[in-house]
């Protein structure tokens, strides 16, 4: 198939590496697409900081700059960073992949319970310290990426979930968004998936079986063949 697209860019979800990512991007390459890994400050790209939605709208506004015809590709909190992004530079880039996202509020019992969690660890991490064995118990709830957070990156991940309490998804606007969720999500179950999918006008929607959280993990090959189905 032709690509159109020159390049295609990936911002990850909350992950200290993009290494798993490697099958995926090595496969669109393949298939002659241009991609390029966006390193996420704070979580792919050191910083001590503690950052605000604003602050990854803003550092995602410099990436892009003079860059309009581009793709993006947004998986968990890359998609928040997206879809915030697009509130205040509805043309800022061509078209939206959106992969199991983050960025609205859901809070059906368990995802509640990981969000108030998330909320306190990030204020009681010292003491938290001091009790290892109710310390993995916590992390496995809201996360194994989540334990191993230094402690500004725990206060941002604080500050992503008050965003989204405010997010208005009408304010998206780009000329084309494509989402594509897996039914066996447990991090961002498929109800928030559908909820986005209402929320965003004119957004296509293809969900998948067996596809957890990871599909760039677990399913390389379907997901390349997904993005390639839906890319511009």
């Amino acid at each position: 198939m032709g690509v159109k697209v020159k390049t295609l860019l990936i911002i990850h979800g909350w992950t200290y590496t993009i290494e798993p990512w490697t099958k995926v991007v090595a496969s669109l390459k393949d298939r002659g697409v241009e991609v390029e890994q966006l390193r996420v400050p704070g979580l792919t790209e050191e910083s001590s900081k503690v950052f605000t939605i604003e602050d990854y709208v803003q550092w995602l506004d410099k990436k892009l700059a003079g860059r309009k015809d581009v793709a993006v590709l947004g998986h968990s909190n890359g998609g928040r960073i997206a879809l915030n992004y697009l509130t205040k530079n509805p043309d800022g880039f061509k078209q939206l992949i959106l992969l199991n996202s983050a960025g609205i509020y859901y809070p059906p019992q368990a995802k509640s319970l990981k969000r108030r969690i998330a909320r306190v660890l990030a204020k009681i991490g010292k003491p938290l310290a001091k009790l290892p064995l109710l310390r993995k118990v916590f992390y496995r709830l809201i996360g194994s990426d989540y334990g191993r957070a230094p402690e500004n990156m725990k206060q941002t991940l604080s500050n992503m979930l008050e965003s989204d309490k405010v997010f208005d998804a009408s304010l998206v606007k780009t000329s084309k968004i494509s989402i594509l969720w897996g039914e066996d999500d447990q991090v961002t179950p498929i109800g928030m998936g559908k909820k986005l999918h209402q929320q965003l006008k004119g957004s296509s929607w293809r969900q998948f079986a067996d596809w957890k959280h990871a599909p760039y993990i677990t399913h390389p090959e379907q997901l390349t063949e997904a993005i390639l189905e839906v890319l511009d």
